[in-house]
């Protein structure tokens, strides 16, 4: 079953810091064949408190979005947030 990495932002201190982090973040998700569905874009909360970004990452497997999100790579651009974000993060597995 695919898995997907499913982040939604609660706050976002430095937009010019999250772009980077983006654009370093590419490679990653590509090495590990990433499909991004969601990234931004209109959105509407219908319950809970607002996000101002959401992010959707669609993965062959569950393993394969557990392997990206511990990856080198990635990691690597996940130190960029560090301090200018406030996010949930899951892996989670799709149903059949």
């Amino acid at each position: 079953m695919k898995g997907y990495v499913v982040c939604i932002y609660k706050s976002i201190g430095d937009e010019k810091l999250l772009k980077t982090y983006a654009e370093k973040a590419i490679p990653a998700i590509e090495k590990y064949k990433g499909n991004i569905l969601v990234r931004g874009g209109k959105s509407e909360t219908t319950e809970g408190e607002n996000s101002p970004r959401t992010v959707v990452i669609e993965f062959p497997s569950f393993e394969m979005a557990k392997d990206y999100y511990n990856s080198k790579e990635y990691q690597e651009a996940h130190s960029i947030l560090k301090g200018t974000v406030v996010r949930n993060l899951q892996i989670v597995e799709g149903s059949s």
